[in-house]
């Protein structure tokens, strides 16, 4: 329960991090992220030897496929949401956030062939009313929150049977980027725009360094959870980072709440009582019974 809680307290307190590099590259800050993440899950391999899993997972063709797609869309998603949080979309962002369950739900239901019960439906349904509510109202589609939701969501599918330990996994994810991010900051010198040990001084330069440790000591504290806690009550802590993003972005950074937005997030916000009502029902009806596995509660 720490660890999870820890996670989403950590994943939702995101925006004032990034916001305050809002001076900065949103690509010179991902390149940094991507480099300084690898060098903190590296610390606790080289610390406990655990490089043995390299050689196995470059003979393994289809985990190597699976590990660099997912690079691909959890370097996608991070990118979008450093561009959201320091270009005034932390709103858009938090709505991404609250969608990514049911987009979970969806693809479960396409792609695994999973089947919703009735309460589920009624929350999917509500959950594409607010995209496209929001569409019709504010004329444009919430791309920021439709991207990251999708990218995640897709994300979590191919995490689906790893063999990978969450930090065995990042560090092969971010390596993947490594070459790239460094080939960039190496542009950003060279053009004479890079912002580390520069014009961003010791104290930018330090929090760029610190974009790594906060970047995977969230997702080790979620994969500490994940082994322990059902999936269902990880579900419904979930949205506790959408909600302390979106009060981020209207609290504290101002930003404006059309009616579009307003009519978007209600509708969000009802699908998840939904769900809330219905896991709650059936976590009861477990109790009640003993002998229903925990699993069954799980989607």
């Amino acid at each position: 329960m720490v660890a999870g809680f820890g996670a989403y307290l950590c994943w939702g307190l995101f925006p004032l991090f990034f916001h305050a590099l809002s001076a900065d590259s949103p690509i010179e800050i991902l390149c940094h992220r991507m480099i300084w993440a690898l060098v903190a899950v590296s610390v606790p391999l080289t610390i406990r030897k655990d490089w043995g899993w390299i050689a196995p997972l470059r003979r393994n063709r289809p985990e190597l496929v699976r590990t660099t797609a997912a690079a691909l869309l959890i370097g996608s998603n991070w990118g979008i949401y450093i561009w959201a949080a320091t270009h005034g979309h932390v709103i858009e962002a938090a709505l991404g956030y609250f969608i990514n369950p049911l987009v979970v739900v969806t693809m479960g239901v396409v792609i695994l062939g999973e089947r919703l019960r009735v309460a589920q439906w009624v929350a999917v349904a509500f959950g594409a009313l607010s995209v496209v509510g929001v569409t019709i109202a504010a004329g444009t589609i919430p791309w920021v929150a439709l991207v990251l939701a999708f990218t995640f969501a897709g994300y979590g599918y191919l995490k689906r049977g790893t063999s990978l330990t969450a930090v065995q996994s990042l560090a092969a994810e971010t390596a993947v980027f490594a070459p790239f991010a460094l080939v960039g900051l190496a542009v950003f010198h060279l053009l004479g725009t890079a912002r580390f040990g520069g014009d961003a001084g010791l104290g930018g330069s330090l929090m760029l360094m610190a974009a790594g440790p906060i970047t995977a000591i969230p997702l080790v504290m979620y994969a500490a959870a994940a082994r322990r806690l059902p999936f269902s009550l990880l579900g419904l802590m979930q949205y506790i980072s959408p909600m302390m993003q979106f009060l981020c972005g209207v609290v504290v950074f101002g930003e404006t709440m059309s009616s579009a937005r307003w009519f978007g997030f209600a509708m969000v916000w009802i699908s998840v009582i939904i769900v809330g009502v219905d896991l709650i029902g059936r976590l009861r009806s477990t109790n009640s019974n003993p002998n229903q596995s925990t699993t069954d509660l799980g989607g």
